[in-house]
């Protein structure tokens, strides 16, 4: 189909929510994608870090084709296998005891919410029931998530926003203890801010926020939606700082493509969600968790060693990009969540290696976001450096931006 008539189609019968390429995508294997008239792309977008085994993984693909066949879906008034295998690979990989299923990273962030706050009100009574929450962060697009999400541009058109969030700069201890009160239940924080633009924590940010909620009997939530199932080099974020949350939140990768989230808490914590307290009809069906199975055990050793090797290996060939255009101003990351932060918008660049035929993302404006799946490949990250270099030569050449 002509991508008029899609682009007709779209304008027509769909909300106008996204800002979208003009190209129409049709096929992928691995890091490829493939449109409608059969061009060819690399894909270092990876569906916003949730194929992070690539497109159509053979593991993946087949466990939904069986259970397919078999049981797509039932209420959660009943048991079934898939949901209890799943919930039982994530506890016996994380810090948590329990997990609650539902569809997307916004779903887990409410249920983290509603979690927080009914823990508080259990053990410390109905006055306990703000969070803390960090500048440049994104938790979702529900009322409560861009209630959570401190960046004004989320809430314009939208308040008034849900009260009992109180926000702090990212990586500033001092801010946050001054920001506690009698209020406070919690802090929810991205171990790596993804929307905000690939901001990483100083070394010891994380493990002080553990320690001011030690201290001050608050609940400590890591939103991992992102940073979650090996895209930072170990299968948590959380893993690479020695210390672990109260409640962690995933959603993306969690599935392999498939939409599934889930939000882990600690035993102690989980109990104050009892039946009624919160629910999915669609969350943890079989369908989603037989993907999720295969993705979480596809994810293993070997993939994550290779993450941390082409991560290191890309953030060398973006740091020498760094040094030969003066308008790049920083080259930040962790395994292959990766930010090159220019000195103007982005959108430009973007668009200029679709033409090449490489997906790219921007976010914060002027930051450059790399997450490819997992398995990218030295030449995949060469070939996509060397289509930058040139594209960097040509906005150069246009006299807009100067060259070291």
């Amino acid at each position: 189909m002509k991508i008029d008539k899609v682009t007709d189609l779209y304008n027509k019968c769909i909300a106008n929510t996204y800002s979208r390429y003009p190209v129409v995508l049709v096929k992928g294997r691995g890091i490829k994608v493939w449109d409608s008239e059969g061009k060819e792309y690399y894909d270092f977008v990876s569906g916003i870090a949730a194929n992070n085994l690539g497109h159509c993984h053979p593991q993946i693909t087949n466990a939904l084709k069986k259970q397919a066949g078999e049981l797509i879906h039932v209420s959660n008034l009943y048991y079934t296998l898939p949901q209890m295998e799943m919930a039982k690979l994530l506890t016996k990989k994380s810090f948590a005891d329990k997990v609650f299923f539902c569809n997307s990273g916004a779903e887990a962030n409410e249920a983290a919410i509603k979690l927080a706050r009914k823990y508080s009100k259990d053990n410390y009574g109905n006055d306990r029931y703000e969070i803390i929450t960090m500048h440049q962060s994104f938790h979702g697009r529900t009322i409560a998530t861009i209630s959570a999400t401190a960046q004004e541009k989320f809430h314009k058109g939208f308040e008034p926003l849900l009260a009992g969030f109180r926000y702090v700069p990212y990586n500033d201890l001092s801010a946050v203890e001054k920001a506690i009160n009698g209020r406070t239940c919690a802090i929810m924080v991205e171990p790596i801010q993804g929307e905000g633009g690939v901001n990483i924590p100083h070394r010891d940010y994380l493990k002080g926020l553990r320690e001011i909620c030690f201290s001050k009997r608050l609940l400590l939530i890591f939103d991992e939606v992102q940073t979650g199932m090996g895209r930072t080099g170990k299968f948590f974020a959380y893993e690479h700082f020695g210390i672990s949350p109260d409640i962690m939140t995933l959603a993306k990768s969690l599935g392999g493509g498939v939409a599934i989230g889930s939000m882990l808490a600690r035993a102690e914590v989980a109990k104050s969600f009892i039946p009624g307290s919160h629910a999915s009809t669609f969350g943890g069906n079989p369908l989603s968790c037989a993907a999720g199975v295969a993705a979480i055990k596809a994810v293993d050793k070997g993939v994550l060693s290779h993450c941390k090797r082409m991560g290191n290996y890309f953030m060398r060939r973006l740091k020498k990009l760094k040094d030969k255009y003066s308008f790049i101003k920083d080259v930040r990351g962790m395994g292959l969540m990766i930010g090159m932060e220019l000195s103007f918008p982005a959108r430009g660049i973007t668009e200029e290696c679709l033409k090449r035929g490489f997906l790219i993302n921007y976010t914060a404006d002027k930051i450059l976001r790399f997450i490819p799946p997992l398995t990218v490949a030295t030449k995949d990250i060469d070939r996509l450096v060397n289509v930058l270099d040139e594209v960097f030569k040509e906005t150069v050449n246009k006299g807009t931006v100067p060259v070291k």
